[in-house]
């Protein structure tokens, strides 16, 4: 077990050094990598090991943490709305249309805190299903899988398609870009960039679609209640408010937070160091280490340290978010390389993660290539 200041110290030291992933380009390879590999090895230790170095109480949830966690969030968006509801009105007119520069700069702050909300989820030990739950439980069951993950599954170079739109700066840049602004409701209407599935119609909003079974088939019709019944309230505040308004206040917000969204959980999964497995190589363990946490300055704090404790949650997702960044701390020692930091500048790391991680494919190993794949251009 490691105390207070022995965590702080490996913090700082993982925070300058980004514990093994900062620039090392491996000698005699032919295909230089950015960043040194994560071990892909067997590691020498068990998920009950790094369980045992968490501390008991950080696994203890507490409903005054979270409410208050969840109170702050309102009250900022709250001022934050405030803010732009006086302001934007007396702005001239090009300023106060959806497309305005002004408004994407403004609402910005907002979403920023919007999103934490999700993160508090933490609040209930058992929740209703839908859509989203699913993806998320079962993504963190087959993390890095290549047949049965969820989400962000990059594409193999042999898909000829892919390979000749993404292989250059201008078309992985122009795909990104697609993937931040539609991605988030194109993948819940029509599993776009999702797990392929054989047969059916794979949307997140129809009950019978593959990706559900059949007890979750009665809570994604309850889901889909619930989004047809928000956008008659949208519809009817429209009429009151008017369309400018809501697109302003909210259809704005939700275009930001969804795109933040993306943008995080590409980050998390998107990295030149870590690896993608097929059957014959995936397991739990070694699929829920391959995830990159990330640096985004002041906002770690305002997403509730999701953006720098991703690896803890895969590991134990039903740890609050107030204790996770002490988990982290607890199990570093023991993940050694096989934990991944990197504090690359989001904008410079978004850029390079863009135009480096386009394909995936194996190493070859005596002239044969093993299941453990790897990002390439």
């Amino acid at each position: 077990m490691i105390n207070g200041t022995e965590g702080v110290a490996i913090c700082k030291e993982v925070e300058t050094m980004g514990a093994g992933g900062r620039m090392n380009v491996a000698a005699g390879s032919e295909k230089p990598h950015a960043f040194k590999r994560v071990p892909v090895s067997k590691p020498p230790f068990e998920l009950s090991d790094l369980k045992k170095a968490v501390p008991p109480h950080c696994f203890k949830r507490s409903l005054v943490r979270s409410f208050a966690a969840l109170f702050r969030d309102i009250i900022i968006v709250t001022a934050l709305y405030y803010l732009a509801a006086t302001i934007i009105p007396v702005l001239p007119k090009p300023l106060r249309t959806w497309h305005g520069h002004f408004i994407g700069s403004s609402k910005e702050p907002i979403l920023w805190v919007c999103g934490s909300l999700a993160t508090n989820a933490a609040i209930m030990a058992s929740a209703s299903t839908n859509g989203l739950m699913t993806l998320h439980r079962t993504h963190h069951a087959n993390t890095n899988s290549i047949e049965y993950d969820e989400v962000w599954i990059p594409k193999r170079k042999s898909d000829k398609l892919y390979s000749e739109i993404l292989n250059n700066p201008l078309g992985s840049f122009v795909v990104f870009v697609f993937k931040i602004v539609l991605g988030f409701p194109l993948y819940f209407v029509f599993n776009l960039y999702g797990r392929k599935y054989e047969k059916g119609i794979t949307s997140h909003f129809y009950p019978y679609s593959p990706i559900f079974n059949d007890s979750e088939r009665f809570q994604i019709f309850l889901t889909d209640l619930g989004v047809f019944g928000t956008l008659y309230g949208v519809y009817r505040l429209a009429l009151i408010k008017g369309t400018e308004w809501v697109i302003n206040f909210y259809g704005m917000p939700i275009l930001f937070m969804s795109g933040f969204f993306i943008l995080l959980t590409y980050l998390h999964h998107t990295h030149p160091s870590i690896p993608h497995y097929d059957s014959t190589e995936w397991d739990w363990l070694r699929g829920a280490m391959a995830t990159v946490d990330r640096n985004f300055g002041f906002l770690n704090h305002a997403f509730h340290d999701v953006t720098r404790t991703h690896a803890v949650h895969h590991l134990f997702p039903t740890i609050p978010h107030y204790h996770t960044f002490e988990a982290r701390l607890a199990v570093m020692p023991i993940l050694g390389d096989y934990y991944k930091y990197d504090d690359t500048p989001i904008l410079e790391a978004v850029w390079r993660e863009t135009k480096d991680c386009i394909f995936i494919e194996p190493d070859e190993v005596n002239g044969e290539k093993k299941g453990i794949y790897w990002f390439y251009k």
